[in-house]
């Protein structure tokens, strides 16, 4: 049986180094693994926080920390709808955030009945996203019902995420796609 793909070498030879290519040094990430979205926004002199999270899964709130540190972009982490009210007095009078994240499965945020007292006080300037694990129809419907703009699967959510804060955290006066 041929193993020669095993050393990790193109031309099917076996590699000294233990499997690694290029005589054990660093080799730059190729270009088509490297993602488009996660260029960072331009600093920004504003210290609002246009973006909350309704998140306490910590695989997630991991996710969309280092996601957002690597865009620039400033986003918090609340427990209650009283919080992100508070948040949103500290940043201003007129200063709304611009999306709204809520883990549905997070029973201590209540999102079914959070979402639809958000949407009403905050109203179409502010987008509310949702996520959940696939197999939930139910709780999909649910919360679109309760104002939702966008439900996604748990998946499909970390693999938008740069582009969902890169949107929503953008300048209003920006050309934005």
């Amino acid at each position: 049986m041929d193993h020669s793909y095993r050393g990790g070498n193109p031309n099917g030879q076996g590699s000294s180094q233990g499997g690694r290519m290029g005589r054990g040094r660093p080799q730059p990430m190729p270009k088509f693994f490297q993602h488009p979205d996660v260029e960072p926004l331009p600093e920004s002199q504003s210290t609002e926080t246009k973006i909350y999270c309704f998140v306490d899964d910590l695989f997630f709130l991991a996710k969309i920390q280092e996601v957002a540190r690597k865009l620039n972009v400033k986003v918090e982490f609340v427990k209650t709808e009283k919080d992100v009210l508070e948040k949103i007095e500290e940043n201003g009078n007129g200063s709304k955030p611009s999306l709204i994240i809520f883990d549905l499965n997070n029973t201590n945020a209540k999102p079914l009945t959070t979402i639809p007292k958000l949407k009403k006080l905050l109203k179409k300037e502010t987008a509310i996203i949702g996520f959940l694990s696939h197999l939930q129809a139910d709780l999909k419907a649910k919360a679109q019902d309760a104002g939702c703009d966008m439900v996604l699967p748990r998946s499909a959510f970390s693999q938008n995420l740069p582009q969902l804060l890169r949107r929503h955290a953008a300048p209003e006066d920006a050309d934005v796609q």
